[in-house]
């Protein structure tokens, strides 16, 4: 059972964002505020979740709120705020509640890729149809010979790195690249119903909902670097269980699993 952290209810999180938008709506220069991620779809929110959204404002006004945080910190006072990127940042509230936004005007909206949302509020001039993005989102590779391709170069790569003493360039390329190219071909034999759980961003989110009965594989494929010839060899004999791979390819990772 998920324990609750302290200054992260669902409750403070769902009116932190109510909160939002009642400053936006009644900022001279607020237009709208559009929630994303679990913000939007609250049906999956919990407390450990984060309030990701869009700030959208009157065209020529998104630096006022960019460089002045006040339309925030009036709302609760905020313990730290890092500005991660051109448009936005990510925030901490001194009560817990994290946040990762950016401001937009809504002439930008129609250049950048975002998964659907949902608006909190919206000025009446504020199309609703901005709630889905314009720009498609990045498509992953349905290609099974490619991401085969990939996963198993991938861990004869990560094994040469490692053997090499290269643990963390290894670590990435076995138990980040390798099995996100794995997530790929298993997601490859869902239906669109349960595909619904996949972040277009991020292969790796929610997997464990995807793909339940794989649990215990993700647990060993997961372990720390002491054990990861074990979690490429658990990986290679996964994908030779389920997917016909090149013969030669698998002896060489063996190979390098087995060295000393």
């Amino acid at each position: 059972m998920v324990q609750q952290t302290p200054g992260a209810t669902i409750e403070l999180l769902i009116g932190r964002l109510t909160d939002i938008a009642e400053t936006l709506k009644h900022h001279r220069h607020g237009l709208g505020l559009l929630a994303l991620g679990s913000a939007g779809d609250q049906g999956r929110m919990d407390c450990f979740s984060d309030l990701d959204f869009f700030a959208i404002v009157a065209p020529g006004c998104k630096w006022q709120f960019i460089e002045n945080l006040n339309w925030l910190s009036e709302i609760c006072d905020i313990a730290y705020a890092f500005r991660n990127s051109r448009d936005g940042y990510k925030l901490l509230f001194t009560d817990g509640v994290f946040c990762e936004f950016a401001v937009f005007e809504p002439q930008e909206l129609g250049h950048i890729p975002y998964e659907t949302g949902q608006f909190i509020w919206r000025d009446d001039s504020l199309p609703e149809s901005l709630a889905a993005p314009a720009q498609a989102l990045p498509t992953a590779s349905i290609d099974e010979d490619f991401l085969l391709g990939e996963l198993l170069t991938n861990l004869y790569v990560g094994l040469c790195r490692y053997r090499r003493g290269e643990w963390c360039s290894a670590m990435r390329f076995v138990q980040v690249y390798a099995l996100d190219r794995l997530i790929s071909l298993l997601d490859l034999s869902l239906s669109e119903e349960r595909l619904t759980t996949r972040d277009g961003f991020c292969v790796d989110r929610r997997v464990e909902l995807r793909h339940p009965a794989y649990l215990s594989d993700f647990k060993v494929m997961l372990s720390g670097i002491e054990d990861l010839p074990l979690c490429a060899q658990h990986m290679l004999d996964f994908v030779r269980k389920h997917y016909e791979i090149n013969p030669a390819m698998a002896a060489r990772i063996m190979d390098l699993v087995a060295t000393p």
